[in-house]
């Protein structure tokens, strides 16, 4: 998993800013440039089976397709815990030559949910394709509250202009807020944080302490009462 901190309110794991698409991804997804966005937002998935049936992972690739082309919906504030608000969602960044965020973290969370399946895990997305609009943030939370999930990531990658700026970091919501926000958070950052040095990722030389940055504002981790990164 990679990849937060690109100012949506959702976010877990985060890539390290680049002039271009990662190098770990080998994906050529088709443009959205010409896709209609959908007139409101997307709603959540429905999953074929009891999300009691085994572990349940939510999985939540930030941005849409559609968010551009539907600022007066994605603008519209929404609750984003700790009594603030921001807006339901955002475009996200982008690389050099066009290769969006919204593509790359649809992609990867698509790569993450074969593999977790292949595991016998329950994979829940917060998004059911790449075309629509939102869901806004407090709905994503809630998609995985919803689930009773054993984990929720959401997958972003960061944009910059700082040529040096490079890694990858993990965010859990702090202070926390339930216990679910506390150690079973934590715990979920280092994993993933761990696995993801395991497998040869650079930390990230941008934002945090060892690939770990705590965040008291996104609206993803504030409203969840699973564990969420």
């Amino acid at each position: 998993m990679l990849l937060t901190g690109c100012s949506e309110g959702g976010a877990g794991v985060s890539g390290g800013p680049s002039s271009s698409a990662p190098s770990s991804v080998q994906a050529s997804p088709e443009a959205s440039s010409s896709r209609a966005p959908a007139p409101a937002v997307s709603p959540p998935v429905a999953t074929s089976e009891p999300l009691a049936a085994g572990k349940v992972v939510v999985l939540d690739p930030g941005h849409n397709g559609g968010n551009v082309k539907s600022p007066s919906v994605i603008n519209k504030q929404v609750p984003a815990g700790r009594g603030e608000t921001k807006p339901c969602n955002t475009t996200g960044t982008s690389s050099n030559d066009g290769y969006t965020e919204h593509e790359f973290n649809w992609d990867v969370a698509q790569r993450v949910g074969n593999a977790l399946s292949a595991k016998g895990i329950h994979v829940v997305y917060t998004r059911h394709d790449d075309t629509g609009v939102g869901p806004c943030v407090d709905q994503r939370a809630a998609i995985g509250n919803d689930a009773n999930a054993a984990a929720v990531v959401s997958i972003h990658a960061d944009g910059s202009t700082a040529a040096s700026a490079h890694g990858f970091h993990v965010s859990y919501s702090n202070p926390p807020l339930n216990g679910a926000q506390g150690q079973p958070s934590i715990s979920l950052a280092d994993d993933l944080r761990d696995s993801l040095r395991g497998e040869g990722f650079a930390t990230s030389t941008y934002l945090g302490t060892n690939g770990i940055y705590p965040r008291d504002d996104l609206a993803g981790l504030n409203l969840s009462t699973r564990p969420a990164a």
